[in-house]
């Protein structure tokens, strides 16, 4: 009964916010952003596109042949691999959304967005960032259970349990992207269009209004601090249960596949919480744009990237899943042929 209540309240937000920046885009002189991307240097231009296009080529591979996996498998069908499958879906969309643009940036050399596409793509940015915080979370609610309660693991992750934490996952994402676009973009921007950075992140563009921000960005810093803190609390409490019932352990193999599990798992958590707490956590004007551009390349395009290896192709089950697809388009091949 909770969900639809979610929804419902999420749909009036939604309202609210398409209402706050339509009235407020009137008294606004700004119709189009300038970004200024990540160098202006023409000889970096070139080097820079094939990088980032070879990363998001394994991205998008990555990504998409874990969520495809996934599904064509059916031992796979368990929840550690539902939620990843999600977070495969989470890096793909916040990935996408920025990543094309700075590509198109550096190989036309276009990098005038209009205000409507600006907003777009800090709604869909902060949307999946926060669903994939939430899902991180979850991930280790899985694994504490899968763990320190391993004969209840079956009772406790049930598909409606995993259902809701993934949806629920969805609706924060969808209500922290809607307060943040209402907020930032309720504001006049009056003064100067150039944002010193390479993609419409909240903080980049906040420089650049002539309102009062002050109490604003009290605000968002506030329900960043919630978002952030709520899912690294539930990480910290499920891993040092985990890491209480590894040292209990007496299977040497047991400790190992354990704790091997927990350490990829936590260097991601680390690189992606690191990386957003530099960001979000500070006041814009103690913000070095520079910094930002580095910390933000490796939370819109290498994490994203690096993440299906990091918790998934090392696992056996799915490197046996992956043998055993190739060994059926092998046959299907053959068999066309024949």
């Amino acid at each position: 009964m909770k969900i639809p209540r979610f929804f419902f309240f999420a749909f009036l937000l939604k309202v609210s916010c398409d209402s706050q920046i339509t009235s407020m885009e009137n008294s606004t002189e700004v119709t189009e952003f300038i970004l200024l991307g990540l160098t202006n240097s023409p000889e970096l231009q070139v080097p820079l596109f094939i990088t980032f296009t070879l990363i998001y080529h394994i991205t998008l591979i990555g990504n998409l042949g874990m969520i495809l996996l996934i599904l064509l498998d059916s031992h796979l069908h368990t929840p550690m691999y539902f939620f990843l499958s999600n977070l495969s879906l989470a890096d793909l969309c916040y990935s996408s959304a920025v990543t094309p643009a700075v590509m198109a940036g550096f190989l036309l050399g276009h990098k005038v967005i209009s205000y409507h596409a600006c907003a777009a793509q800090m709604f869909f940015f902060v949307t999946f960032a926060t669903v994939e915080n939430y899902l991180l979370a979850s991930m280790a609610y899985d694994r504490y259970a899968a763990v320190c309660k391993p004969l209840h693991y079956t009772t406790t992750m049930t598909t409606g349990v995993c259902a809701c934490l993934a949806i629920g996952s969805y609706v924060c994402g969808f209500l922290n992207a809607c307060i943040h676009i209402g907020i930032t973009f309720s504001l006049s921007f009056c003064e100067s269009n150039v944002v010193h950075h390479f993609f419409c992140d909240v903080p980049a563009v906040m420089t650049l209004t002539c309102s009062d921000k002050h109490i604003i960005e009290l605000i968002l810093i506030f329900i960043s601090t919630f978002n952030i803190f709520l899912a690294l609390f539930v990480i910290l409490i499920s891993y040092l249960f985990i890491f209480i019932t590894i040292l209990k352990m007496h299977s040497r193999q047991g400790y190992q596949k354990a704790l091997s599990t927990c350490t990829s798992h936590l260097v991601t958590v680390s690189i992606f919480y690191g990386n957003i707490i530099i960001m979000y956590l500070q006041p814009s004007s103690s913000h070095s744009m520079d910094t930002d551009k580095i910390a933000s390349v490796f939370y819109t395009m290498v994490i994203p990237m690096l993440n299906p290896v990091v918790y998934s192709l090392r696992n056996k089950e799915v490197k046996s899943a992956f043998k055993k697809v190739v060994e059926k388009a092998k046959l299907s091949l053959f068999c066309c042929n024949a």
